[in-house]
């Protein structure tokens, strides 16, 4: 089974990163961090179980990701989302 080294239940350095108790707590900045990701993703997220429905669900997962990953790497989600539908012919990547 595929291993994914950075799964908390699988990373033993989990403990040392520095967002992990930031999570945890009422710290602004990391609220802050908190709703601006989910927001900047949620749209994709809606997209991709609607796109679910058409395509398969490990498509629709993939595009998905490959946007959040773009945006990660600093294009704008609307050009993220631009690149990765490039990608696809006939909705296959």
């Amino acid at each position: 089974m595929y291993s994914n080294p950075h799964h908390s239940n699988q990373n033993p350095n989990w403990q040392q990163n520095p967002y992990h108790h930031q999570q945890q707590s009422h710290d602004p900045q990391a609220q802050q961090l908190k709703h601006h990701t989910l927001m900047t993703v949620k749209p994709f997220v809606d997209y991709g179980l609607q796109e679910a429905k058409f395509t398969s669900h490990a498509h629709a997962m993939l595009e998905v990701a490959a946007i959040s990953y773009l945006i990660g790497r600093g294009y704008t989600p609307r050009m993220a989302h631009q690149i990765v539908e490039s990608w696809e012919t006939n909705e296959v990547f």
